[in-house]
C-alpha cells in the first residue's frame, strides 16, 4: 500500500468514529454526497456488489436501500475497527457479508459480481496498487459488470477553491495531490474498462466515474 504516503488504511479513533468525524468535517455534507453517488449508479433489484473498503458498511446499507433490500453486498476491508463496525451493521441484514482481506492483493471472487463500487479509496494507493486493484475489480465482475470509482476528480490545486485547497494541504496524503493530476478515464480503460458516464459532484471537484467491464 502507500506506507506514509496514504491515509485510506484507517485504525485507532479515526476508525471507530469514522463516519462522525466526516459529518462534522463537511457539515453534514458527507452523507449526501454519497447517497446522491450511489443514487445515481445502475444498481438494480438482485444486483450483487463488492464494496473494495467499504469502511463502516454505511455505503453498503445505502446501496442495499437502493435496490430495495433486493441484491447482495460484500465489503471487503482491512481495518479491525471498520470490519468491526461493518460487522454490527451487517447483524442486521443477511444479504450484506463482511470480508476481511486487502483489495490491492488477490481475492478469491471471479465473473461473481454485477458492480464493483469504490468510494475515496482508490486515490490513497500507490500506482503499482492501482493497477492490482483494477484487476481484482476486472476479475471479480461478470461480464459487462460496472466499476463505479467514486472519489477526486482532476483538478490544479494551486487554482482551486479556498476550501479545497485547505482540506487537502490538511487532511489529504501525497498520493492525492498525485492522484487528481491522473488522466481516470484513460487509466483504466488500460485494465479492461470502457467508461460510461462520468457524474460531476462537488462543483467538480469528486466526480463518480461508471464504468463496464469489457470482453
Amino acid at each position: 500500500m502507500g506506507g506514509d504516503r496514504s491515509k485510506v488504511e484507517l485504525s485507532g479513533f479515526v476508525a471507530k468514529n469514522y463516519d462522525i468525524l466526516m459529518s462534522l468535517l463537511t457539515f453534514g455534507g458527507y452523507s449526501r454526497l454519497i447517497k446522491g453517488a450511489i443514487d445515481k449508479m445502475d444498481l438494480k433489484e438482485g444486483d450483487r456488489v463488492i464494496d473494495f473498503g467499504c469502511g463502516s458498511g454505511k455505503n453498503a446499507i445505502l446501496m442495499l436501500k437502493k435496490m430495495k433490500f433486493n441484491g447482495e453486498i460484500v465489503g471487503v476491508d482491512i481495518s479491525k475497527e471498520m470490519l468491526e463496525a461493518a460487522k454490527r451493521r451487517s447483524e442486521k441484514y443477511k444479504n450484506f457479508k463482511v470480508f476481511d482481506g486487502r483489495i490491492e492483493e488477490d481475492l478469491p471472487f471471479e465473473n461473481e459480481f454485477d458492480h464493483v463500487f469504490m468510494s475515496f479509496v482508490f486515490h490513497g494507493f500507490e500506482d503499482y496498487d492501482r493497477e492490482k486493484i483494477l484487476k481484482n475489480a476486472y476479475k471479480s465482475l461478470k461480464d459487462g459488470g460496472q466499476l463505479n470509482i467514486l472519489d477526486y476528480s482532476e483538478f490544479d490545486i494551486d487554482t482551486a477553491n479556498f476550501i479545497v485547497r485547505w482540506f487537502f494541504k490538511k487532511f489529504e496524503c501525497p498520493l492525492a495531490f498525485e492522484f487528481i493530476k491522473i488522466d481516470l478515464s484513460k487509466y483504466v480503460e488500460n485494465f479492461g474498462f470502457k467508461v460510461e458516464k462520468e457524474i460531476p459532484l462537488a462543483f467538480g471537484y469528486i466526480r463518480l466515474l461508471v464504468t463496464r467491464k469489457t470482453l
